[in-house]
């Protein structure tokens, strides 16, 4: 395995800390990879107690500073009620002077704090000869053997890369036409460990994007297969009548034309259920303690067989500091992060043909460790079967054509 200058640049410092912890005074300490892991996530305690210290303080000042500009400007008021010239702001100009102070006083003070943002090491533009890894190759991969052995899953940054790529939420080339639409749909789901939906919320919206004037004076028509008690609500400008009784979407002055290069919502819904039928993908999580420490089995299974999800990472949280869990037989892939002490469970497809399936690992803890567990996925085809049937022009009747996507996505999926 050879590693390039621009993967070994992102761990470089991740990198130093830990040859410290393996090589002091020029000799090679006796450690393994979870004393190494334990050392360099080592904090501070009295450096959080510093930064705690210091952040009451600065709070304490900037509300000083706000009550001094409030009597400041109070003073300056009272001042002028009065007759009078501002205390303490004597001389020339006094007057327009204290409130240019004054009012410079109180935006200072109530101006927000800026996020602090951590600055990017700074790469040295000289020669890179002084670390090189790879030029002995047999004591690399005995090395990585090494972390193997502990439990460690070992996979390349490039392919890291990949993966964290593939995981992201990509949308399909779409030809867009002069009309196009995009049917969104997004769930929040809760789950109890031992069974029962706690909560689950279905956010769906059309969005109307008219890019040619001469298309303005549309109709579209929805065919609406939803039966799962989806409520519907159409734009306040689109004639409702005619939507509940013929399924079009429709302005209510017909003469007028839907606006140009804007995303127009015209139909959103919702389904608010506590109903466990409705729950589109299962996860069961039996964690079970043993001698060795806790045997972990989680299942999925796909309830609506109408669905099909893409990319879906089931994230599992791991005890920290008792190494790495020990994998038995699954169903798809998986990657251990040992730095969020997580254990992603990924799925490239979950549909009628692989609705089921099963993972099972091992490891020290204890069954609270493992939750709670997070989903996410996308998906082609929504939830509350609601689409764009066509088309037409408001005087022809004509069909129109035109292009759509659709999506139903996560928001939040989680089992506690």
């Amino acid at each position: 395995m050879l590693l390039e200058e621009s993967e070994i640049s992102e761990h470089c410092f991740d990198l130093i800390f830990a040859f410290d912890e393996i090589v002091a005074l020029g000799y090679r300490e006796n450690v393994n990879l979870a004393q190494i892991r334990t050392f360099t996530e080592m904090d501070s305690h009295e450096e959080k107690v510093f930064r705690a210290v210091r952040e009451t303080q600065e709070r304490e000042a900037k509300a000083e500073m706000k009550r001094k500009a409030k009597e400041l400007q109070r003073a300056r008021q009272d001042a002028e009620r009065a007759g009078k010239k501002s205390p303490g702001f004597g001389g020339f100009g006094s007057s327009g002077m204290s409130n240019v102070i004054s009012a410079t006083i109180i935006t200072d003070t109530i101006e927000p704090e800026k996020p602090k943002v951590a600055s990017a090491p700074v790469r040295s533009s000289g020669s890179s000869k002084a670390l090189k890894l790879g030029v002995k190759g047999k004591e690399v991969d005995n090395f990585v053997d090494k972390l193997k052995s502990e439990g460690e899953n070992i996979i390349t940054s490039s392919a890291g890369r990949k993966a964290s790529e593939a995981s992201k939420v990509l949308q399909p080339q779409v030809n867009i036409e002069s009309v196009h639409l995009r049917v969104e749909e997004k769930i929040s789901l809760t789950c109890g460990r031992d069974g029962g939906l706690q909560n689950m919320e279905v956010l769906g919206m059309i969005t109307l994007k008219v890019a040619d004037e001469k298309n303005g004076c549309i109709s579209i028509l929805i065919n609406n297969n939803d039966k799962k008690g989806a409520q519907l609500q159409t734009h306040p400008h689109v004639d409702k009548k005619l939507f509940n009784t013929e399924s079009l979407i429709c302005l209510k002055n017909q003469e007028k034309s839907f606006p140009l290069n804007n995303d127009l919502g015209v139909l959103k819904w919702r389904l608010q259920s506590t109903d466990e039928s409705l729950i589109p993908l299962t996860i069961n999580c039996w964690p079970s303690e043993s001698g060795s420490g806790c045997d972990v089995n989680i299942e999925y299974e796909l309830q609506d067989e109408g669905l099909e999800l893409n990319e879906v990472v089931i994230t599992i949280p791991l005890p920290s500091g008792v190494g790495a869990p020990v994998v038995g037989d699954m169903d798809g892939q998986y990657n251990h992060d040992s730095r969020k002490n997580i254990l992603e469970w990924s799925l490239p497809v979950i549909d009628e043909k692989n609705k089921s399936g099963s993972l099972e690992f091992s490891m020290d803890g204890k069954p609270n460790d493992f939750f709670p567990i997070h989903v996410s996925f996308v998906s082609k085809r929504n939830f509350c079967d609601i689409q764009v049937a066509k088309v037409t022009y408001v005087e022809e009747g004509s069909p129109v054509k035109f292009s759509s996507e659709t999506s139903f996505v996560v928001d939040k999926y989680e089992i506690l």
